[in-house]
């Protein structure tokens, strides 16, 4: 399963760019170059962009769709792979966004419950992720000239005409949080989760204020555990990959049942928002490992 942030939906690189370059935006092609190079030919790819809800859209569609037509082996495992390069559709002379998001890729490795040989940290209990109607559009793309852009040698440079993002920071700042919300109180009613049996939210890292906001929120819906923020501060808004990235950064410390929920932009040029969430259980070999780290 691929997942990116950055590559430009189809329609808009064909409305922009013309045929050719938007063939470069294929998703399901980068998927199967990815999958080429680490050496797997033979397995089945799929490819999705839903902006900073990928993760949950990605496991959402891997658990109810993908693996109970795959019947994985105990031997085998799906990947997930989300990789996002935003710094190549923003211009950087924006204020707005030049300094929001950074570039990082991350993969989970999901394997069956019973696996000896890749036997998991974390049950995954549920995996959802949904577009709502918005009051507004928040997010689309536009063609500019003259874009001001990193060069490889760390420096910059200028780019002749650039297929930029533009982002309605105030809005998705507002609505957010209550989406966050709203997607962890509807993992909970599927699951038949308690609120108090929440140990750790780890919430999309959209920013620290923004965090700040979703930790009122969700305690109005009686979850007050401890909510993680703050990873934002040293790479930014990684987009999809914000979830595994601080699933990685805490791994030692969670325990118990853990809330990943997410609130993204939805289609360029719509009004919508997209929404999603995780539940994680750490397993006993988890819980063990991580008493040991302590």
């Amino acid at each position: 399963m691929f997942v990116s942030p950055s590559f430009v939906p189809l329609k808009v690189a064909a409305k922009h760019l013309g045929d050719e370059r938007a063939r470069q935006e294929r998703l399901r092609h980068a998927g199967r170059q990815l999958v080429r190079r680490l050496g797997m030919p033979t397995c089945r790819v799929t490819a999705i962009n839903w902006f900073c809800s990928g993760y949950p859209r990605a496991l959402s569609l891997a658990t109810q769709r993908l693996i109970p037509k795959l019947r994985l082996r105990s031997d085998q495992f799906l990947l997930v792979v989300t990789a996002g390069r935003i710094s190549r559709i923003t211009d950087y002379a924006c204020k707005q966004t030049a300094g929001l998001f950074g570039d990082l890729a991350t993969a989970t490795l999901v394997a069956r419950a019973d696996s000896r040989k890749y036997p998991p940290h974390f049950d995954l209990l549920h995996a959802s992720a949904a577009k709502q109607r918005a009051d507004g559009v928040f997010f689309d793309f536009h063609l500019r000239d003259n874009v001001l852009a990193p060069s490889e040698d760390g420096g910059q440079r200028r780019e002749e005409r650039r297929l930029v993002f533009s982002l309605d920071g105030m809005g998705i700042a507002d609505i957010a949080p209550r989406a966050m919300a709203s997607a962890l109180a509807g993992a909970l009613a599927a699951t038949g989760t308690g609120a108090g049996d929440v140990r750790f939210v780890l919430p999309h890292q959209a920013g620290a204020g923004i965090v700040r906001l979703t930790a009122m929120k969700i305690e109005q819906i009686g979850v007050g555990c401890e909510v993680i923020n703050g990873l934002t501060s040293r790479i930014g808004n990684v987009s999809s990959g914000s979830i595994p990235y601080g699933l990685k950064q805490h791994w030692s410390r969670l325990t118990g049942t853990i809330a990943c929920p997410t609130a993204a932009v939805g289609s360029p040029g719509v009004a919508e928002v997209s929404q999603g969430c995780i539940l994680l259980r750490a397993t006993p070999l988890h819980e063990r490992l991580a008493r040991a780290a302590a």
